[in-house]
C-alpha cells in the first residue's frame, strides 16, 4: 500500500488521490448515488470538482431523491383502546384514504403491554389488546428496556396516570420523542415532574386529549370567531378514585375548553347544577369566562359545547376520532416540536386540580397560582 510520510510530497499525494482513489470513489457512488452529495461536500475542492465532472459524464446526479425510511414507533401500555386505534391507523391505514400521506413512513413495530398495575378496568383489557396489536404485525416485548433499542419514538399509552413518570424516565434517558396519552399523571405535582424531566432531557413531549383536535374546535382556535369571549363545553366525568375527579374523563371537555380559551385562567369554582352534575367555572385574567359541565345524556349528551367570539358563535367540543390527534403526534416526531406548550398543558391540569380543591372548600373560588405553586413545591421535594 502506498504511504506518504514526507510532508513535502503533497504533489505525489494528490496524484495518488486522483489516479487511484477517484475511479474507485466514482464507482462506489454510481452504485450508491444517494452518497454523491455527501462525498462531494466532504472532498477537497480539486477532488470535488473531479468527482462532480466524472459523475455528470456518467449521467449521475449529485442529489437524487432520498429513499423513504420508516420511523419505528413503539407502544408502552396496551390497556386502552387508543393503542389499538393508533396501531390500526399506522399499520393498516387511516380511515380516510386521502390522509394516507400523513402517516407515510411511520409504523408501530413493537409494544410492551404492561400499563396499569391495579386499575381493574384497565388490566383486564391487556390480553385482548395484546393479541389485537400482534395481529397487526407488532412484536411484543417483555420490558421497556427491551423496547427502546427497537424504536425511534414512543406512544406511552398506559391508561393509568400513576405509572407514567416511572415508565417515562427510561424513554427520556434513551432520548426518544414521546406522546403521553391522557391523563398525563395522577396529580398536578407529577405532571410538573414529567415536564421538568422532559425539559432537562431535551426530549420532545406532547400530552393531549383527542378532543383538542375536533374540527370546529380547531377552527375557533385558529381565529374563525376572532377573540373568544366565552365558551362552554361538556363531556362525561367517569371518575377513577386514584386520580382527581376530572383527570380521568372530564379532561376531554376541559381540554376542548382550553383549546379555544387559551391560557390565562386565574380562578376556578366548582358547583353542582340542577340535575346534580358537575359544573366548573373558570375566570380568565381579562374577564372572560369558560365553563365545563358534566354531560347528562339529554341536552348535554356525549361531547360538545359552544364558543362566542367577536365574529359570532360556533359549536365546539365534538369528538371527531383519534386520527387528527395522531397526525399531530407524528408531526412532533418529524420536527421535534410539540404543538402544545408545557405551560398550556400544566395550566389545563391546574384548572382540573383547582376544581377538586374548590369541591373540598365547599364551592369556594380557588386561585390557580396557589394550586400551581403547591404542585411545584411538592414536585421539588421529590427526588
Amino acid at each position: 500500500m502506498l504511504s506518504f510520510t514526507d510532508s513535502r510530497d503533497k504533489h505525489s499525494r494528490q496524484i495518488y488521490r486522483t489516479t487511484f482513489l477517484l475511479p474507485r470513489i466514482c464507482w462506489q457512488i454510481i452504485r450508491q448515488p444517494a452518497r454523491a452529495a455527501w462525498v462531494i461536500k466532504k472532498a477537497s475542492p480539486p477532488l470535488a470538482l473531479c468527482l462532480a465532472l466524472s459523475l455528470l459524464s456518467r449521467g449521475v446526479t449529485a442529489a437524487p431523491p432520498p429513499t423513504p425510511t420508516t420511523l419505528r414507533i413503539g407502544i408502552v401500555g396496551l390497556d386502552t383502546s387508543h393503542a389499538i386505534a393508533f396501531t390500526s391507523t399506522l399499520n393498516k391505514g387511516p380511515k380516510k384514504p386521502e390522509d394516507a400521506p400523513k402517516v407515510a413512513g411511520f409504523r408501530v413495530i413493537a409494544a410492551y403491554p404492561q400499563g396499569s398495575r391495579d386499575i381493574e378496568s384497565s388490566t383486564k383489557r391487556v390480553p385482548e389488546y395484546t393479541e389485537k396489536v400482534r395481529e397487526m404485525g407488532v412484536e411484543i416485548v417483555d420490558s421497556i428496556e427491551a423496547l427502546l433499542p427497537l424504536v425511534d419514538a414512543v406512544l406511552l399509552e398506559s391508561n393509568d396516570g400513576k405509572v407514567h413518570l416511572e415508565q417515562l424516565l427510561p424513554i427520556l434517558k434513551a432520548r426518544k420523542p414521546v406522546f403521553i396519552d391522557k391523563p398525563i399523571a395522577a396529580s398536578l405535582a407529577e405532571a410538573v415532574r414529567i415536564f421538568d424531566a422532559a425539559k432537562n432531557a431535551g426530549v420532545p413531549l406532547l400530552s393531549a386529549s383527542s378532543l383538542r383536535y375536533g374540527a370546529t374546535t380547531q377552527e375557533v382556535r385558529a381565529g374563525s370567531l376572532g377573540k373568544v369571549m366565552s365558551a362552554e363545553t361538556f363531556s362525561p366525568v367517569n371518575i377513577e378514585p386514584s386520580h382527581p375527579d376530572l383527570f380521568w374523563y372530564g379532561i376531554h371537555g376541559c381540554e376542548s375548553l382550553y383549546t379555544v380559551m387559551g391560557t390565562g385562567c386565574v380562578s376556578v369554582k366548582r358547583t353542582q347544577i340542577e340535575d346534580g352534575r358537575v359544573e366548573v367555572t373558570g375566570t380568565w385574567a381579562d374577564g372572560r369566562t369558560g365553563i365545563f359541565r358534566q354531560e347528562n345524556g339529554k341536552e348535554r349528551k356525549g361531547y360538545g359545547g359552544s364558543a362566542k367570539g367577536e365574529k359570532g358563535e360556533s359549536k365546539i367540543g365534538a369528538y371527531d376520532g383519534y386520527d387528527a390527534l395522531l397526525f399531530k403526534v407524528l408531526d412532533m416526531f418529524r420536527t421535534g416540536q410539540s404543538p402544545v406548550s408545557a405551560e398550556e398543558t400544566l395550566e389545563l391540569y391546574a384548572f382540573m386540580e383547582a376544581a377538586d380543591e374548590s369541591k373540598r372548600r365547599g364551592g369556594a373560588a380557588v386561585d390557580l397560582k396557589e394550586v400551581l405553586a403547591k404542585a411545584r413545591s411538592e414536585a421539588a421535594t421529590k427526588p
